[in-house]
């Protein structure tokens, strides 16, 4: 199932007070984007967030799941679900998004 326009206007409106974030439709999904670097992606109206061992326990912790792109195959991919309780408070959504923008060695341009 392709992802919605209205669940994209969603995420974007949520992601409003951190700045430019913009999503851009590929294979059937979309990726987010925050100064042109991708830090999460829709699909099938699920938003997943960018996540590595530095930020992964949280997730995991609050019952996130991966994403994985081929449900009958075993592969994940460092994208994990974002808490239906963080999506919809925009300021906390932020901060969970903060995470990915926190691991080190990540080249980012500041605003």
């Amino acid at each position: 199932m392709p992802v919605s326009d209205a669940f994209l206007n969603y995420l974007l409106d949520q992601f409003n007070r951190w700045g430019h974030v913009t999503a851009r439709k590929m294979f059937g999904g979309a990726g987010l984007y925050r100064d042109d670097k991708m830090f999460g992606l829709v699909a099938d109206d699920v938003a997943y967030l960018k996540v590595d061992d530095s930020n992964r326990d949280g997730f995991v912790q609050a019952g996130s799941r991966p994403f994985k792109p081929y449900p009958s195959k075993p592969t994940v991919m460092s994208y994990y679900e974002i808490p239906p309780e963080v999506l919809e408070q925009p300021e906390e959504l932020i901060k969970w998004a903060e995470r990915y923008w926190a691991i080190p060695g990540k080249k980012k341009r500041q605003n």
